[in-house]
């Protein structure tokens, strides 16, 4: 009788959302995948292209293993999936499981920078040229998810980026569910938008997230239909439905549809670092605005995203001149 009220471990009572096994019960084994192959028409890296959908070393969406595989768990619209992707000899394979594993095959070749054109950058700054030269394999990637790159986007509004990766790593681990097949362990899908509804106030605290940010989650997983159907609609138009949203303005708007929707255009304004790197890198002006990035970037109007990622990679950045910005943690207050 004793053992029938013994408080069993859940999803929300065990830290990470992982439940120990007990000893003697043997693990189910995983469906089998659902493979899918693809061969690119061009260079492709696959750490340039699906490194942007990385929140951190610690992100539990996401994995780079040793052996070149680049594994994701997603929530899709036909529910949670893992994909594992490899390149061999040029040609790219895709593994998924879990209910989403499909829609995921099905989107492997977009979220590879299939659908992204290369070919329209024209450098006009030898810097980028010799960047461009060096990174053949950088392709822009489009997931068709908006969500997964907008909620994690609103956790990097105006905190450093240390401070909004542990949050996004929490969060999920504590209210994801394991990432369907043999993923890599204590890797989790994001929750759910009725899940993200339902954090109490205090684990948005204990995460480090203070009350703006969190209440503009809770507005856009409100409307997280609305917000996905902004996939199917040009760049421009889905940064437009995004920002009818409280609390989402153009920083967060171009954050995501960089990656839902491979958007070559969307340069980020209003970052605190960004202008001045830009500026440094094609006029030596470090103490550029977003005015003058904007005017520096205007040759590459259609490709202005792809114009800061290649400044980005080139590594030419100007020297710090101050300390970094001190870590917070409200969770401690």
């Amino acid at each position: 009788m004793a053992g029938r009220f013994t408080p069993r471990p859940t999803r929300t009572t065990v830290r990470g959302g992982h439940v120990p096994v007990p000893a003697g019960v043997p693990r189910q084994a995983p469906a089998p995948a659902r493979v899918r192959t693809w061969v690119p028409d061009g260079p492709l890296d696959l750490g340039l292209v699906l490194g942007p959908l990385r929140r951190g070393p610690g992100d539990p969406t996401f994995r780079a293993l040793p052996d070149g595989s680049v594994w994701r768990a997603s929530l899709t619209p036909a529910g949670p999936g893992t994909l594992r992707v490899t390149r061999r000899s040029g040609e790219v394979r895709g593994e998924a499981w879990g209910p989403g594993a499909d829609w995921l095959l099905e989107r492997l070749p977009g979220m590879l920078g299939a659908l992204d054109d290369p070919s329209a950058f024209v450098p006009r700054h030898k810097l980028l040229a010799l960047t461009r030269h060096r990174r053949p394999g950088l392709r822009l990637t489009r997931t068709g998810l908006v969500l997964e790159s907008l909620i994690p986007s609103v956790l990097e509004q105006k905190v450093t980026t240390g401070e909004a990766y542990r949050a996004w790593r929490l969060l999920v681990r504590k209210y994801g569910e394991p990432a369907p097949g043999p993923a890599p362990e204590r890797m989790s899908v994001m929750p759910s938008p009725r899940t993200w509804a339902l954090i109490p106030s205090w684990e948005w605290h204990r995460a480090g997230v203070d009350d703006k940010r969190a209440t503009t989650v809770l507005r856009a997983v409100r409307v997280a239909a609305r917000l996905e159907e902004a996939a199917g609609m040009p760049p421009a138009e889905a940064q437009e439905r995004s920002e009818l949203v409280s609390g989402i303005g153009p920083w967060t708007s171009a954050e995501t549809v960089q990656r839902s929707h491979g958007a070559a255009d969307a340069v980020t304004v209003g970052d605190l670092h960004l202008p001045g790197i830009v500026g440094w890198a094609l006029a030596g002006d470090r103490d550029a605005d977003d005015a003058v990035m904007l005017s520096l970037l205007e040759p590459y109007a259609g490709q202005r995203h792809r114009a800061a990622r290649l400044i980005l990679l080139s590594g030419r950045v100007p020297e710090r001149r101050a300390p970094r910005m001190p870590y917070g943690d409200i969770g401690r207050l």
